[in-house]
């Protein structure tokens, strides 16, 4: 498995990987994503911005994750500090070809080696309530569930916040 920064060339390979996970998120009832979000300006965006960091599995995308010093404001609302510098990882996403792979795994230990380069203390994630693959995998890896948040931007949705400190 190779983790690398995205480049603007992984963008149809990344869209590709958007609609595959759709549909099985809205499947399960998690209604986070759709045919709108994430889209190809986000995603560029995030290259811009060199925040973009996508798993390749044998030449093919694997996985995708947005590794961020990005903060919502809503963090605040489960005793967050958001003026505290921390990596959040947003847009985590694995091809389900590759599911069971430690593909997801992989990409949070790269923000982890991001926070540890950064001198950055804190993890952060979040994820919508009924994403029960990631609530099982983030306790794994050390993330602790500090509590729920609404976020202003996905009206009607929940979401569980988690932290770790490195």
């Amino acid at each position: 498995m190779t983790i690398r920064p995205a480049t603007l060339t992984d963008l149809p390979a990344l869209m590709n990987l958007i609609r595959h996970v759709v549909p099985l998120m809205r499947k399960a009832g998690n209604f986070q994503w759709d045919e709108h979000y994430p889209n190809q300006a986000v995603f560029s965006e995030d290259i811009a911005k060199g925040q973009l960091w996508v798993a390749y599995v044998d030449g093919l995308l694997a996985g995708v994750a947005a590794l961020t010093e990005d903060q919502e404001p809503e963090y605040a609302q489960v005793g967050f500090n958001v003026n505290e510098r921390a990596i959040v990882t947003h847009r985590l996403a694995v091809d389900p070809a590759f599911r069971g792979r430690g593909v997801a795994v992989a990409l949070l230990a790269q923000a982890e080696q991001l926070a540890l380069e950064r001198s950055i203390r804190f993890l952060r994630i979040d994820t919508n309530s009924e994403n029960q693959v990631t609530q099982a995998l983030f306790p794994k890896l050390g993330y602790r569930y500090a509590g729920d948040i609404a976020l202003s931007f996905r009206p009607g949705l929940r979401f569980l916040a988690y932290e770790k400190q490195v």
